[in-house]
Order: structure tokens, then sequence, then C-alpha cells
């Protein structure tokens, strides 16, 4: 192995040069893309941050955390880290629409505004998942020139090949939130039709696991709901049976589904809406039911609002019997049914209301089928017209008639179908009474026993706590003193409610009920019986009337279906306007005319009509004098110009008086209204005629004397007119 030997310098070997020190080698600059320039730094770049529902926003912590980490990515393509603004508003809210996203709004105001030259988002559906919102943001940024940014890069909106690849991943992001409905939608309807999809359950029942549910189990919860469907079997009407639960302090007993008292039983005052919701619920008729609620948009945004109830052919998943149930299936229906006839509408029968026509929803045209309408004309006398016509806008075709007919008939018809039954209905009526106060008795004591429940559990509370922690003592004994006075209170009313209504009938009030049961015609007549309560009797009995009004004839054919499916055949006469409405007008004139050519007077010939049986058109009018001569007038047996044989002693044409007084007609008319001169009228033509004699003569000449322009008084011996014998 040599070793290489140091070679020495000589004279002759020129000097090595000394090395130089190193160059200093300048930072790196940043790498920023060609699509951003300096316009756009001199702007502000925005982070969008959003998460779509509150449990992310708590429990997917990565995600936030990316979001948060654009601001780093902002300031390495330039940005300083002051001018970069970060807007995280819309935590929890969904990407679906902008309705209720207050942030989307603010970055849309700043891009408006050319404040803004870039914007940040962890993937482009953080920022907007409908189609609509995306591209409003994209015109925006190309009409002032601002880019987009995610992790995979930056884009112009104005470059054609940019503006394609942000148009699909907007579409790839709405496709997206269509592609997670349906995947949650899909797995609630497979668990639903196993019938173990609960969100929350209504009062008396009890969810024990997200998959299984039981009865309530507090007895009181039971008691009310059994009792809502019992008296809406009794009173039939919601509203009605929310006035019972009124009257009588019933509440309900309520489990709410969040806040501090979540699952406790509360118990409150009830609403028509709960109430409504109970009885149209079809889990209380033992059935498993999901998409029973038709459901509709409510707002722009995309909330979803219950809708009406559906055909329970469309529901999505029905099971029948797959829960516990307070009432069957078929109670079920006719509940609904009942409660659908109550709506007021043309094609259901309404409620009882407080007018005094008894068929009200009940009475139907026999000519064109539609209900008769309710009209109160003068007297508040009730009539049933029928309105088709004005709905087709046609000529009306069908007539109506007064109420006081067809509501007599109908009574008596009723009245007569229940004197059979009146033993049976006065034992009825008894067991239901009893019934209905042994109900509320049972709901008493179970209200005390809870009261005496809570004032011992606020003594035990109130004996566990130690009694030198007087912080703590003093509120636990008021507690405790409070429920004492509340169970006090209770129990005073729970005396009264007995001493007003005693849970057993006593011997008077039964004889009372079996007076009365045993005369119905006097209990229907009775001041106590409301007209309500006559029309809530008459739908217990009668489904349904039918009218056919015939043009020409007082009589009206009545067709009455009772509840039983029976249908009884009636006819009643109607109050008409003119004898030509009458059936038998031409028999009528033609007697008439018989009786005047057999020498009867018209005071005989009203006597005879009445003993025949004719009626004029008003019902409870006798034939008198006046109606003979105005039938025989018709027929050519009356006066038909003024002569002087229908004049008697002293008596004037209203022309001959004024002309004799030199007084105008008009003002001789006047008198006659005023009362200042005796007259009468014709009996076909209703012409006044005049009765003075000599007296009478003067007085008006005097009077007519004084009867100037201004004068507005006169004496009362010139207007009272003479005392006329009889004639």
């Amino acid at each position: 192995m040599s070793t290489a030997k140091a070679r020495t310098p000589g004279p002759d070997t020129p000097p090595v040069a000394a090395p130089r020190p190193p160059l200093p080698v300048a930072a790196p600059a940043p790498f920023r893309p060609a699509k951003i320039l300096d316009q756009h730094l001199d702007r502000l770049a925005v982070v969008y941050v959003r998460q779509s529902s509150p449990h992310q926003v708590l429990h997917h912590r990565e995600s936030r955390e990316r979001q948060y980490a654009l601001v780093e990515r902002a300031v390495a393509l330039g940005w300083p880290r002051q001018r970069v603004l970060v807007i995280d508003d819309d935590q929890g809210q969904s990407g679906k629409g902008a309705g209720h996203r207050s942030g989307f709004h603010r970055l849309l105001a700043e891009v408006a505004i050319a404040h803004v030259g870039l914007v940040l988002g962890l993937e482009m559906s953080r920022l907007a998942r409908s189609s609509k919102d995306w591209h409003h943001l994209l015109e925006m940024c190309a009409l002032v020139g601002t880019v987009l940014a995610d992790e995979d890069g930056v884009y112009d909106p104005n470059d054609s090949n940019d503006r394609l690849l942000l148009g699909l991943k907007g579409t790839i992001s709405e496709f997206e939130l269509v592609t997670m409905r349906n995947r949650l939608e899909r797995g609630k309807l497979n668990k639903a039709r196993r019938g173990e999809l609960f969100y929350c359950v209504p009062t008396g029942y009890l969810k024990v696991t997200p998959e299984h549910v039981e009865f309530d189990p507090d007895e009181q919860v039971q008691h009310v709901v059994r009792l809502i469907f019992a008296k809406f079997d009794e009173l039939g009407s919601a509203w009605a049976v929310f006035r019972y639960l009124i009257e009588h302090h019933i509440c309900l007993g309520i489990r709410p589904h969040a806040g501090p008292r979540r699952g406790q039983v509360e118990w409150r005052r009830p609403t028509f809406a709960t109430l409504y919701d109970l009885l149209t619920h079809p889990i209380y008729a033992g059935v498993y039911a999901y998409g029973w609620q038709r459901r509709s948009r409510r707002d722009p945004g995309g909330d979803e609002a219950a809708g009406g109830r559906a055909n329970p052919a469309r529901w999505k998943v029905f099971q029948r019997d797959r829960l516990p149930a307070y009432i069957s299936w078929e109670r079920y229906q006719a509940n609904l049914q009942r409660l659908r006839q109550n709506r007021t509408r043309p094609d259901a029968k309404g409620t009882p209301r407080p007018g005094g026509a008894l068929l009200g929803g009940l009475i139907r045209c026999g000519n064109c089928g539609c209900r008769l309408q309710v009209n109160y004309a003068r007297r508040q006398r009730p009539n049933y017209s029928c309105g088709q016509h004005r709905h087709v806008g046609l000529p009306p075709t069908c007539h109506g008639l007064k109420a006081e007919q067809v509501d007599a008939l109908v009574t008596q018809q009723a009245l007569r179908a229940l004197e059979p039954a009146a033993l049976e209905l006065s034992v009825r009526a008894l067991e239901l009474i009893e019934q209905e106060r042994a109900a509320l008795e049972r709901h008493w004591r179970q209200r005390l026993e809870r009261a005496r429940y809570d004032s011992q559990e606020a003594e035990r509370r109130y004996r566990a706590v130690d009694p030198e922690n007087r912080l703590v003592a003093r509120t636990l004994e008021r507690c405790w003193e409070e429920a004492l006075a509340s169970e006090r209170a209770l129990a005073d009313a729970y005396d009264r409610f007995r001493q007003e209504q005693p849970l057993r009938l006593s011997p008077e009030e039964r004889q009372r009920i079996e007076q009365l049961s045993a005369d119905i015609p006097r209990l229907w007549r009775a001041p106590t019986t409301t007209v309500a309560d006559r029309k809530a009797i008459l739908r217990h009995l009668v489904d349904e009337v039918v009218v056919h009004v015939r043009r020409g004839s007082e009589y009206t054919g009545v067709a009455i279906r009772w509840q039983g499916g029976f249908t009884s055949q009636h006819e009643i006469r109607r109050v008409v306007r003119d004898y030509k409405d009458l059936r038998d007008y031409g028999q009528l004139l033609a007697r008439v005319v018989a009786l005047r050519e057999g020498g009867f007077a018209p005071t005989a010939i009203a006597i005879k009509l009445n003993e025949e049986g004719f009626l004029r058109p008003r019902l409870k009018c006798p034939f008198d004098r006046l109606s003979v001569l105005e039938l025989l007038s018709r027929q050519g047996y009356g006066p038909d110009t003024r002569s002087a044989g229908q004049l008697g002693k002293d008596e004037w044409w209203p022309e001959d008086l004024a002309a004799r007084l030199r007084v105008p007609l008009r003002r001789l008319e006047c008198w006659v209204t005023k009362g200042w001169v005796h007259y009468r009228q014709t009996p076909m033509r209703r012409w006044h005629i005049l009765w003075a004699d000599r007296d009478e003569v003067k007085r008006l000449a005097k009077l007519g004397a004084r009867s100037r322009p201004g004068c507005l008084r006169h004496p009362a011996e010139l207007t009272t007119p003479k005392r006329r014998k009889q004639q």
C-alpha cells in the first residue's frame, strides 16, 4: 500500500487561491397558482364552515377541525392571516336550502360587494347541496371575479373547464343528499315494516324500549283515555267532549318527550287539538301505522308538516292487533266517520246548532238530492231552502218550505216511535246516570290518591334531610306544606262533588226519571229541554228526511229514513203564496161559483167552505167574507169599476171628497194615512171608500183651510175624526 506524498510548492509553483465563503440561499417563495392574481390577494379570503346537524357538530370533531384548518391553506396561498375571514354561522344547519342559513347569505353579500377574492370550503357540498343555491354563488363569483378552492384545487368560475367541473361537483353534492335521504328513508321503512319504529307515543301509552310499546302503567292516565272515548260515543262531537272535560276539570296525563321532566306524568288542561288527535290516532285501535299522516311542503326551506289523515289503503305500513288497544278497529272507523259528518260542509250533516230548525243537516231535497239550507226569515221563523241553482248558475228548480210543518211531522213520528220503549228508556237512563257518576267518582278518588302520595313523598323528603341544614330544610318544609294544602283543597272539592252528585240516585230522583220517561211528549215540551237536546234525540232516531216539494201544489211528500233502515212515507200541507198554487184551486173555484149561484151569501159561502175542509194558502186562516169576495171577483162575480152602488150612506170616493173640500187629492190621502178620516177598502180592488157626514165635512173643510205651507201643528179637534157607528 503506497502513500501519496504531499507536494511541496516550489518557487515556480503558482500560489493556490483560498476558497470563497458560500453565498446565502434565499427562502423559497410560497407556491401560488396562476389563477390567483394580485387583485385576488387585495381582497379577503373567506373560509366557510358548516356541519349539517347538532349531532355532527358535537361528535364529528375531525370534520370540524379540517374545515377550520383551511385558514392555513389560505395563508399558504398568499393571504395574510388577518385577511382571512371565517364564517361559521351555519353550524348545525342542513345545506339542502338557504332559507335558514344566515352564514351563506352573509357570504353572498360579501361576494356581491367585491370584498372577497377567494372562497374556501372543505368540499363543494359544504357550501350548498342545492343546485339553485350553488349556481347562484357561481354566477356571483364569476361576475365580480372571485375564485373558489377546496382541498383538490383552485377554480375560476370564468374558466369554461373549471365552470364545468364546479357544475358537476354541485350536481354530485345535490345527488348525495338525495342518496342519503333515500338510504335513511328505506332504513326507517324497513324498521317500520317490522312494527318497531316509534318516535313518540301519545298519552295512554309508554315506550318501554325503542321497539316496544305498552299501556301507560298509571291507572288514572288509562282511565281518562277510556273516559274520553266513552263520552264521544255518548255525545257524538269532539267539541262536546272537550266542553265536558273542561266542565268537570278533567286533565290529560302527558309524558313530555324532552326537557327536565322527560318521561314523567304531567297533568295538563286539555286542548281541542290534543283531544282531536287522540280521537283520530290509529294506535288507540291497536294498529301500528306508518305513513298515515299526509305530508305537504310548508315553506321554501323544505320543512314538512303533518297534513290531513290519508286513506288507510294508502298507508305505507298497516298492522292490526299489533299494539294494546283501547277501542276496536270498527269503533275507530265509526269515530272517524262521525267526525267527518260533524264538519260544516254540503256533504256532511254537521253538529246540532242552537237554531230553531230541528232538521238542519238531516233534510234533503228529493228533486236534486242536495241538502236543504236553513234560513231564518222575519220573526226568526226557520225555512228550508235549496240553493243548488246558485252553484250551477241556473234558474231555481227546487222550492223550499216552512220548517214548522215538516218539523212537527217528524217530531210526532219520533215521539210515537219512542212510546213503546218508555220503560226501557227509563231503565237505561238510570243506568247511564249511575255509570257516569261512577266514572267521575273513580276519577276523583284517583286524583285524591295521587295528591295523598305527593304529600307523603314531600314528607319523606323533608324527614330525610338533616334538620341542621336549614337552607334545604326550609324549602322542603314549604313544599310539604303546599302538598298538604293541595290535598286538603282537593278533599274538600271531592266532598262537595259527592254531596251534589251522590253515587246512587235517591228514590225521589228515580221516581222523577220514571215519570218523565213515561210521558215522553211532556218531557219533549219541557222548558228545560233545549233545542240542542231535541236535535240530538232526532239524530239518534232519524238518519235522513227527504222532501219532494212540487210546484203548483201545497202537498209535499216526506220520506223519513230511520236509523234501523226502515223508510216511512208521509205527506204534509205547506204554506203557499196564492190560491193558484193550491192543488185543488180549480175545484175550489167551482165550489164557490156553485154556492154563489145557489143563492148563498159570501158569509154563508165562507162557512160552507170551512165545513167542507177547504183551506186557504195560509194554513191557519179560515175562509171569511172578504176571501170569498176575492174568489168571486176572479170568476167575474164582483164589480170591476167604481160605481155609486158600492157607496153607503155618507161615503165618498176620494176624488169626490177632495173636490168637495177643495183640497188636493194627495193631501186627503195623507190625512187617510194619518187616521184623520174614516175609510174602508173594497174587497176586490182594495180601493179606499171614505166616510164623512155633514159634521165631518165641516171639520175637514176647516182642516183644509188651516193646512198652509209651514203649518205643522193642528188643533186636536180638527184632526180627531167623529166616532162612527158600526154598521
